[in-house]
């Protein structure tokens, strides 16, 4: 498969996503909105296992075989948990969504390959994806975990509020804007790994406190948030 129909199917893939979401939105097109979502996920699936980015078989049969084992721990537990638990299976699923982007960020930040091509704008852009992708993916972990553990009652639904915890975001967000520009002004993947591991303990601590904050009855719409993300 080619770069560009590679890219027109990542493009089919993420309208249908936010079609998806739309559909989802309301009891009549839950339905639809989950078909919506069915196929553009097997649409990606095909073009990253046939894509130009997988070189040879064993690349592609490691992927199947983690493909083969999501997708049965997926069919298990959609059929053992009850409908009543259904956002606690959102949420738990979706933390697994979370980590797999830090995963993916941290493995195009070490990939020598990734963006030995990119010089200047190029690769400022491609390092500021990575940087905003772990640090999405990180606050959506961390999130979504704390949010499963409060819709399951492992957590309790009290809302925890920190003394100054706004200034204790705001402090977190300072400093997590400044490690992004030492990180992209990194002179090695080495040096630049540092203000990434930092950014992302910082981000999953942001993650926990966001959450903890907010009462147990609110986490579906949490859980709708992250989904956002």
């Amino acid at each position: 498969m080619s770069y560009s129909l590679a890219t027109a199917s990542y493009i089919g893939a993420t309208i249908l996503f936010i079609l998806c979401l739309g559909g989802l939105s309301n009891q009549e097109t839950a339905r639809r909105g989950n078909l919506y979502g069915v196929i553009g996920m097997a649409i990606a699936v095909v073009a990253t296992v046939f894509g130009p980015y997988v070189a040879g078989f064993g690349g592609v049969a490691w992927i199947i075989f983690a493909m083969i084992i999501g997708a049965s721990i997926g069919l298990y537990a959609a059929r053992k948990v009850q409908m009543t638990q259904m956002p606690e299976l959102v949420a738990l699923m979706h933390s697994m969504v979370g980590l797999a982007a830090m995963l993916v960020g941290f493995a195009n930040y070490v990939d020598p390959i990734a963006a030995s091509h990119l010089s200047g704008a190029e690769k400022t852009i491609h390092e500021i994806e990575i940087y905003v992708g772990i640090l999405i993916g990180a606050v959506t972990f961390s999130g979504s975990v704390i949010a499963f553990g409060k819709l399951s009652g492992k957590i309790s639904g009290n809302p925890l509020l920190l003394p100054g915890r706004h200034w204790i975001n705001l402090i977190g967000l300072l400093v997590v804007i400044v490690f992004g520009r030492q990180f992209l002004h990194a002179e090695s993947v080495g040096g630049g790994m540092a203000f990434l591991i930092v950014m992302t303990i910082i981000a999953l601590a942001f993650g926990v406190h966001m959450v903890m904050a907010i009462g147990g009855a609110d986490m579906p719409v949490v859980v709708s948030m992250l989904n956002s993300y």
